[in-house]
């Protein structure tokens, strides 16, 4: 059981997961993506997690604490070898900023989890073989 907000919940089942690849894309929770389908076959993967280190907790940091909080998440992520392809989760009613974030092709769940964790995040965004993007909550 979670003990996030039912507002927040909602958000993040709301929001718009942009993809800034060429060509750019929305992911949608629950939401089969042929771009991110099509992206899995260009890559070589059959995962991926999509990773914001914006607003730890849920509670909205100013823009340069974000943007640093971003460029430490990057850098962890090619630490650990893995590429990324940049990317704003974005509020439909535009009520919440947008949130800098990535896509990892080819990061299983327990390593997107870890790494979300590791950041103080609320939740991930992970989708497996199907590509259809799930919500998993970590509070």
């Amino acid at each position: 059981m979670s003990t996030l907000a039912r507002s927040t919940l909602i958000a993040y089942l709301e929001c718009r997961y942009e993809v800034h690849a060429q060509p750019a894309f929305v992911l949608r929770i629950g939401e089969r993506s042929r771009a991110l389908a099509a992206l899995y076959a260009r890559r070589g993967a059959d995962c991926a997690a999509y990773l914001s280190a914006c607003n730890p907790r849920g509670d909205l940091a100013d823009m340069e604490w974000n943007a640093r909080a971003t460029r430490r998440l990057r850098r962890a992520l090619e630490r650990l070898g893995y590429a990324w392809v940049p990317g704003c989760g974005r509020d439909p009613a535009g009520v919440w900023p947008g949130e800098a974030s990535v896509l990892v092709p080819g990061m299983g769940l327990a390593e997107a989890t870890a790494i979300a964790r590791r950041f103080a995040q609320n939740a991930v965004v992970w989708s497996a073989a199907d590509a259809r993007p799930q919500l998993v909550l970590l509070r």
